[in-house]
C-alpha cells in the first residue's frame, strides 16, 4: 500500500515525535533531518520526514536489516546520508531460524494489536509467544479476536484469551463494519500513537489495516481463508507505516509461520505471572514445579486453580526460550523462583 501523493507531509508531533526522542539530540545534531523509518526493503530505507518523503543513505557498514519500520534517524538534509539512528522506545524483534541476532520488526510502537480468529487459527501457545515478545519489547499488548459473528460459541474465545495473561485487553472487531471498528479500537489510536499488528496470515490484519487508514487511503489487498484449516495467503509482503485517518500511524507485518522465542525471559514471566507469582511459596527455591514436594504451582493445578496445560505451555516457552538464548535465565531465576534451596 502507497500513500496518496497529495498527502500533507505529516508534522514531526503527527508523527510521533515527542521528548523521549528530543532528549537525545545534542548541540552536533543542529540543522540534520529528522525522519521516521517509513519501510524497509531489501536494499533500501524509506523516511518520511515534515520535508517530505527521504530516502535514507547507509554507510557501508549498515545494512538494511539494522532498521525498522518506526524507527527514528537523524540524516544529512536533501542527501538523506544517515548520521545515525535514535534509541527505541519500544521494539519487536525476533531471532529467525539458523540467524545470530535478533531481528527487528517494529520499533517505537505504543500499542501491538495481535490479531487471531475465532476458528481453527486461534492457538493459545502461538498468541503467547506473541504476548511475550510484547511484553519484552515494552509494547502494550491487545488482543483482537475477529470473525466472531461466525463461531458457534464466541464467549469461548474471549474466556481462554483473557486468560492468556492477566490484565489483557480483549477485543471483539469486525473489519467488515467499519464504524464500530474504529469505535473498538480507538482507545489505542489517535494522534502521535502508533499501533501494530500481527497474527498470521488470513485473520483479518490486512482488513484492519484498510479500516484504521481510512476509504481515501489506498487500499491494502485481502486474501481469501480455506475453511479446512483457517490458513490464508501471505497478501501483506513487507512491513510498512501508514497513517490512520484518526491521526497516529499503523504498523502492517507479514503473516510469521514461525516464530521461535528467544531473549524473551522477562515477557515470559510477565506472561506467566500466575505462575511465577506461585514460585516464592515454593517449598524449595530452585523448584522446577515438577516433581519436588511442596510445590506451590503444583498443588494449584491440583485443586484446579491453575490450568495444567498452561504449565505445560509455561515449561515448553521457557525451554525453548533457554535453547535459543546465549547463557539466558530462566523466568524465575531471581529470588522469584530459582536458587538455591533452602
Amino acid at each position: 500500500m502507497t500513500e496518496p501523493a497529495s498527502l500533507t507531509p505529516p508534522t514531526l508531533d503527527d508523527l510521533g515525535w515527542d521528548a523521549f526522542f528530543a532528549d537525545q539530540l545534542g548541540p552536533e545534531d543542529e540543522g540534520l533531518a529528522r525522519g521516521r523509518v517509513s519501510a524497509v526493503h531489501r536494499t533500501r530505507v524509506a523516511l518520511l520526514t515534515p520535508s517530505g518523503p527521504l530516502a535514507l543513505a547507509l554507510p557501508p557498514r549498515l545494512g538494511t536489516g539494522d532498521f525498522a519500520v518506526g524507527d527514528w534517524v537523524l540524516a544529512e538534509p536533501g542527501t538523506g546520508v544517515l548520521r545515525r539512528r535514535l534509541g527505541r522506545r519500544s521494539v519487536l524483534q525476533r531471532r529467525t531460524e539458523g540467524a545470530a541476532t535478533l531481528q527487528p520488526a517494529a520499533a517505537n510502537i505504543d500499542t501491538l494489536f495481535v490479531v487471531t480468529s475465532c476458528n481453527a487459527d486461534f492457538n493459545p501457545a502461538r498468541l503467547e509467544r506473541y504476548l511475550a515478545l510484547a511484553n519484552q519489547g515494552d509494547a502494550h499488548p491487545v488482543l483482537l479476536l475477529t470473525k466472531a459473528d461466525l463461531a458457534d460459541d464466541p464467549a469461548r474465545y474471549r474466556r481462554e484469551a483473557e486468560a492468556l495473561q492477566s490484565g489483557l485487553a480483549v477485543v471483539a472487531v469486525n473489519g467488515r463494519e467499519r464504524a464500530a471498528a474504529l469505535e473498538a479500537l480507538a482507545p489505542w489510536c489517535g494522534p502521535g500513537r502508533t499501533v501494530a499488528l500481527v497474527g498470521s496470515s488470513g485473520v483479518g490484519k490486512s482488513t484492519l489495516v484498510n479500516v484504521l487508514a481510512g476509504a481515501d487511503a489506498a487500499q491494502q489487498e485481502t486474501g481469501d481463508v480455506r475453511e479446512s484449516d483457517a490458513k490464508g495467503r501471505h497478501t501483506t509482503t513487507a512491513r510498512s507505516l501508514h497513517r490512520m485517518a484518526a491521526g497516529g500511524w499503523v504498523i502492517d507485518t507479514p503473516g510469521m509461520r514461525t516464530l521461535h522465542v528467544s531473549d524473551a525471559a522477562e515477557g515470559i514471566e510477565r506472561l506467566f505471572s500466575d505462575i511465577t507469582d506461585l514460585a516464592p511459596l515454593c517449598r524449595f527455591r530452585d523448584c522446577t514445579h515438577a516433581h519436588e514436594p511442596g510445590c506451590a504451582v503444583r498443588a494449584a493445578v491440583a485443586d484446579g486453580t491453575l490450568d495444567p496445560e498452561r504449565l505445560v505451555r509455561w515449561r515448553k516457552l521457557v525451554d525453548e526460550n533457554d535453547q535459543n538464548t546465549p547463557a539466558a535465565p530462566r523466568p524465575g531465576s531471581s529470588p522469584a523462583g530459582r536458587g538455591r534451596r533452602r
